[in-house]
């Protein structure tokens, strides 16, 4: 890493300093600041962070187990790389979770859990007109948090959430890719309306729909920009 991407991290924060570490360096990968296949040196990522050695060590361990970078032998730690394989498993997984989600919030959401579905809507929309790419994400995470929640199943919330920051990592690259954010937009309402309608199985293939949309994004995004992508 020649050039400087990380701000020192917030000491005044209330989070432990091992988890700002973490959130950090992940944030910066998930951004692309960090870039596939770059190797992670402690010493720089600890200058820049403005911490000693030791969190470094620990974030990067926890890194490698949720999948971010990887731990070469001898030679040290390196950001993953993407494959399209990686996100197809990823998006397949995803797509058959969000179905299932969506199909049960149709059959067991709150009155009160749709009026926040409804301003979301509203939210994203003023999100995309402001071209706020940051609170986009932040907005468009809570949405689909809020469908799990809707399901009413505490096991499905759990697993989609184990897939979070990997989904995360392939979410702002999608929403980049011209057109998608109002696409995004679009399709939300459509599963929201199959979801209000207590319509099951529209909201299923609504969901279904959206999320493997988001994959072609993605993927059009990657091919797009030449990122690195892993053979």
């Amino acid at each position: 890493m020649e050039e400087k991407r990380l701000l020192p991290v917030n000491l005044d924060s209330y989070k432990p300093l091992r988890e700002l570490v973490l959130e950090a360096i992940r944030e910066a990968i998930i951004s692309g600041a960090l870039k596939p296949r770059e190797r992670l040196m402690e010493i720089q990522l600890a200058e820049e962070l403005g911490v000693s050695r030791t969190p470094i060590r620990e974030a990067l361990r926890k890194l490698e187990l949720e999948g971010f970078i990887v731990m070469v032998p001898r030679k040290g730690a390196y950001v993953a790389d993407i494959s399209f394989k990686d996100i197809a498993d990823v998006f397949e997984i995803r797509a058959a979770l969000e179905a299932l989600a969506a199909g049960l919030a149709a059959e067991r959401i709150t009155e009160e859990e749709m009026e926040y579905l409804e301003r979301h809507l509203v939210e994203k929309a003023d999100a995309i007109a402001h071209n706020d790419m940051v609170r986009l994400v932040e907005i468009d995470t809570k949405f689909h948090e809020a469908v799990y929640r809707a399901s009413r199943n505490e096991r499905l919330f759990t697993i989609i959430n184990n897939l979070r920051e990997q989904i995360q990592r392939f979410r702002t690259r999608s929403l980049a890719y011209p057109g998608r954010m109002r696409r995004s937009l679009d399709e939300h309402r459509v599963i929201v309306e199959a979801i209000q309608a207590r319509d099951v199985p529209g909201a299923r293939q609504a969901a279904q729909d959206h999320i493997e949309n988001a994959e072609n994004s993605m993927i059009e995004s990657i091919k797009k920009d030449g990122f690195p992508v892993a053979d």
